[in-house]
């Protein structure tokens, strides 16, 4: 294991989280976790998240947020092993697809499907937008998933080794699979394939039992539960118990 041990904000379930997590892994970081949803931050998150989202990386004095930027940090700071191909070509482009991946898929997995039929639902206690739901599952997952099946290769990864552009959008179909919606294999066959390859790794693995161990827990009891789990919990928590909804609406 490496030094220093880091400290990240965020809840297990968030696709931008995951991401983080499994390139800590895949590098032997360690780090103790507040696993707090977005929507129970408290004012001494927003100071330290103003847009009030996670991951937010604290290294030191050093305060970072954005999943993409806090990748980036961990590999400049631990180069190896890297999750950035070394061709500076081939580095754009899984750049550009972890960019499609947090804003499109997250558009559509997350604002569109999982936030209507998970924190809506059960945290804030509103009805599911079903029209809305219905067509990111019909409409635009279906279109996101042929422009990314003529992306994947016929085995393997998407630029040969396991880069941050596979972490990232595989970090996405599991929010997917939370609220029940899959990967069509007849339709989509190659994607379909590497998913299974990615989400097959222990580093995914491992963060799979955790979700779904959590998953349909109350907040105010996962804290217990990923103790009792030997996660590596911070003391403090940046949580309330009152829930409010972040300053870039998800609906």
């Amino acid at each position: 294991m490496s030094d220093p041990i880091y400290h990240v904000v965020g809840s297990y379930v968030s696709p931008y989280v995951r991401k983080v997590l499994v390139v800590m892994a895949l590098k032997g970081l360690r780090y103790t976790i507040d696993p707090i949803a977005p929507f129970v931050g408290g004012d001494a998150f927003q100071r330290i998240s103003p847009l009030r989202r996670i991951p937010v990386l604290i290294d030191g004095a050093r305060v970072i947020n954005d999943s993409s930027v806090i990748c980036q940090y961990l590999e400049d700071r631990h180069p190896s092993p890297s999750v950035y191909p070394a061709d500076i070509g081939e580095r754009a482009q899984a750049r550009w697809l972890e960019e499609y991946a947090d804003a499109r898929l997250g558009e559509v997995i997350v604002a569109d499907l999982f936030y209507q039929r998970g924190p809506k639902r059960f945290l804030f206690k509103e009805p599911v937008d079903e029209a809305r739901f219905n067509h990111a599952r019909d409409v635009a997952l279906p279109a996101s998933l042929d422009w990314l099946e003529a992306q994947m290769p016929q085995d393997g990864f998407l630029l040969g080794a396991l880069s941050i552009a596979d972490i990232a959008i595989a970090a996405f179909f599991r929010n997917a699979a939370m609220v029940r919606v899959e990967v069509d294999a007849a339709r989509w066959p190659r994607t379909a394939a590497w998913l299974r390859r990615v989400l097959t790794l222990p580093e995914f693995a491992r963060l799979a039992g955790i979700e779904d161990t959590i998953a349909r827990t109350p907040l105010s009891e996962q804290r217990a539960l990923l103790r009792s789990l030997g996660e590596p919990l911070s003391e403090a928590t940046l949580g309330t118990e009152v829930a409010r909804k972040g300053v870039m609406r998800l609906d």
